[in-house]
């Protein structure tokens, strides 16, 4: 990591100071034909937080009297007019395909609201093409924007929170550039977009709008201003990370980080879903477990069927509760904690049947699931105290090495990958045989460069668990 120079501050203040004389020189350039926008002024009122440290050549400093955070507070060619009609749509695909650069791309979901994660409000922006907000409620599918992307880089932060969306209206990139994920790589402490502007680009960048409920129509001007705004700063924010990750050497390990999001595609539907009800590990019994599955499984057709989130029928505090008292009438079910509200009320007797037909059933889920995976590492020692000892060695020389690259730990390796390797080992532990596990558990080379050699020593040469104290006896005169 580089150290800074004695004129550090007086680079970041030159690189603001410049930041903001260029996005005040763009506020006041035209607008965008195509998309009809109402043109308008980025404020020059100023935040209230100041900007208190920056990051500079990977390095956060204080800044002590910088200049306070610019509020972005209206996108710089104004608000573009929501693309909703096929018309509109073309003209939008035509302006992105012949624009040029990289792609900033963005969705708004109505999690909590509507039923799956489908996105509802699509954001573009690329240079000569301006920015576009595309209802992808309006249309089948948005294929005709992901041809006129073909070959194109897309920025997106944190991806795996788009990605799947943009696949349900038939949109995937062939080249990614993740801010997110190269923050955490850089080694940022805080990784949210609005964190990562700030400390990068010296703006201000409000989200107050983000857990808002995006299926509404029309959508308010303000949710549109800010939906604008997340795609205006992603190009300037990817020039930022990669100069951080080039002058560190880690460039290379964001890319291999990008193409396996793109190479390892949608991920698949979990099996048996129902069991993740949180509260469900509490069920001792394979009646009451069956409950648990027949009210998560019923709650799942109505909320697909309304397209409401599922938790706003009942929570899963509620289908525990149930499947634990098993209720035979409508008072002892309401009676119950989480079945209150109307739609509780007037679903009582579809619940009523999910318990009556866990009960008649003969084909009740088995308490547990066998699977591959490792039991939970507090009870390794109890289980395996071989394994516990190369997991307990392994993991503070992990710790120590994420510090010394300015890497989270989870990111240098994935933990799941960590904890198979640890449990069961190959037969015969070398560097060439823990490089081929982490390769077949899906690690990237640049991960697998860093940990072979670690692991393997780690592994081979384990150091004795520390023995737990005694407890002291309890005085009974006490």
């Amino acid at each position: 990591m580089t150290n800074p120079e004695s004129s550090t501050h007086s680079r970041a203040r030159t690189k603001l100071s410049t930041t903001r004389q260029s996005h005040d020189s763009k506020v006041t350039s035209g607008t965008d034909a195509a998309t009809s926008p109402t043109t308008g002024r980025a404020s020059t009122e100023l935040a209230q937080a100041p900007l208190t440290s920056v990051v500079i050549d990977g390095v956060r400093l204080e800044l002590g009297e910088l200049p306070e955070l610019v509020e972005l507070d209206m996108p710089r060619d104004g608000i573009p007019a929501v693309v909703e009609s096929e018309p509109a749509l073309k003209r939008c695909a035509a302006a992105l395909a012949a624009g040029t650069g990289p792609a900033a791309v963005d969705t708004e979901r109505a999690s909590g609201f509507r039923y799956g994660q489908r996105a509802m409000l699509v954001q573009i922006r690329r240079e000569g093409a301006g920015t576009w907000l595309i209802d992808p409620e309006a249309f089948d599918d948005l294929k005709i924007i992901d041809d006129a992307l073909r070959g194109v880089e897309w920025i997106l932060h944190a991806a795996s929170q788009d990605l799947p969306c943009l696949a349900g209206v038939g949109m995937w990139p062939d080249k990614l550039f993740d801010t997110e994920l190269a923050a955490r790589i850089a080694g940022l402490p805080r990784v949210g977009l609005g964190a990562v502007v700030e400390s990068l680009l010296g703006f201000h960048l409000a989200k107050e709008h983000s857990a808002a409920d995006w299926s509404t129509r029309p959508l308010p001007e303000p949710w549109l201003r800010y939906a604008a705004l997340d795609v205006e700063v992603l190009v300037d924010l990817q020039e930022e990370l990669v100069a951080l990750l080039e002058n560190d050497g880690k460039l290379d390990y964001a890319s291999q980080e990008f193409t396996h999001l793109i190479d390892s595609g949608v991920p698949a539907p979990r099996v048996d879903p129902w069991r993740r009800t949180s509260g469900s590990h509490t069920v001792r019994n394979r009646v009451q477990l069956g409950a648990v599955r027949e009210l998560w499984q019923t709650r799942e057709r109505l909320a697909e069927h309304r397209d409401i989130a599922p938790s706003r029928l009942i929570p899963d505090s509620a289908i525990v509760a149930a499947a634990k008292g098993m209720p035979t009438t409508v008072p002892a079910l309401l009676a119950l904690s989480g079945f209150h509200g109307r739609a509780a009320k007037r679903d009582a007797p579809k619940w009523l049947h999910a318990i009556q037909t866990a009960k008649n059933s003969s084909d009740l889920p088995p308490l547990q699931v066998s699977n591959n995976a490792p039991p939970p590492p507090r009870v390794w020692a109890e289980r395996d105290v071989v394994a516990a000892a190369r997991l307990a060695t392994v993991r503070p020389r992990l710790a120590e090495l994420a510090e010394s690259i300015n890497i989270p730990a989870e990111n240098i390796l994935t933990p799941d990958f960590l904890r198979r390797v640890c449990w069961r080992p190959p037969s015969n532990i070398t560097v060439e045989s823990v490089t081929e596990q982490l390769a077949e558990l899906g690690a990237r080379p640049w991960q697998i460069e860093l940990t072979a050699a670690l692991l393997t020593e780690s592994m081979v040469n384990p150091e004795p668990l520390a023995t737990k104290e005694a407890k002291a006896p309890k005085d009974s005169n006490a």
